[in-house]
């Protein structure tokens, strides 16, 4: 799959679709508290991103090659604690003090799209939680200053690993970053473990999503009965952090920011 090199132009409307995504962030977060469903979070998500003039993208997504898979349901993912990704928002799972959610939202706007992911802790939790949580977050972090014209994949990929597996977690090899559009799945694929020097070499006009999910425990991974949620093989809590960026000739980009 040849990767489509995105316009000023093109990277503007992105720009907005990626600015929606993360007002619904701002809007979840004072709603992410003890009591509340992820389908209450959903409906939220949804109400405010088609008043926005935006469509919520994940909404009857089927994955290229989701043969048999049933169309994903919701506008939001919805991940809690062992759940890594893909967790389908549910009337009947309601949030606890100490649970962590990870919620991974796409919008397409005018015709492009915006997709990130972020991970709330519901009141307070245990310090080797906040650890996992914090640790996720700075290796999204280091991964995105290593997305400069000229440096490889394979350096994204390292920063994260080696920070993650420096804390002694562990990094979700079967999920990865991927290229975003007019389409939510493009190429390239970006993993989050890796070499430095190797892999593709990254181009002003690039535009892809980093989002490192990070176990407490081991990386290996179980697909759950709905065949949408994916959850940690050992039953240890995941964390995960995304942002789309662009790489540019001054740099990587973050579209997903107010």
């Amino acid at each position: 799959m040849s990767i489509e090199l995105k316009t000023r132009e093109q990277i503007a409307i992105m720009r907005e679709a990626g600015r929606i995504v993360a007002e619904v962030f701002e809007v979840l977060r004072p709603q992410v508290v003890p009591g509340v469903t992820t389908l209450d979070l959903d409906r939220l998500a949804e109400e405010y991103i088609r008043q926005r003039g935006a469509l919520p993208i994940y909404k009857g997504y089927v994955p290229t090659g989701g043969q048999g898979m049933p169309p994903f349901p919701g506008t939001i993912c919805a991940s809690v604690n062992e759940v890594i990704c893909h967790g389908i928002p549910s009337q009947k799972i309601r949030l606890k003090e100490g649970d962590i959610i990870g919620v991974d939202i796409g919008v397409k706007f005018h015709g492009w799209c915006g997709d990130a992911c972020m991970t709330y802790a519901v009141g307070t939790v245990d310090p080797v939680t906040q650890r996992l949580l914090d640790v996720t977050q700075r290796s999204l972090e280091l991964a995105i200053k290593q997305a400069q014209p000229g440096n490889q994949l394979g350096d994204i990929g390292f920063a994260i690993q080696h920070h993650v597996e420096a804390n002694g977690f562990s990094v979700v090899r079967e999920y990865t970053g991927h290229g975003v559009g007019r389409n939510l799945h493009e190429a390239p694929t970006v993993l989050h473990h890796g070499q430095r020097g190797k892999g593709l070499k990254l181009r002003s006009g690039m535009v892809f999503t980093i989002e490192p999910m990070v176990n407490a425990g081991r990386p290996e991974t179980k697909l759950m009965a709905d065949r949408w949620g994916v959850r940690t093989a050992d039953g240890s809590l995941s964390a995960q952090y995304e942002h789309s960026l662009a790489i540019t000739e001054n740099g990587p980009e973050i579209l997903t920011l107010l």
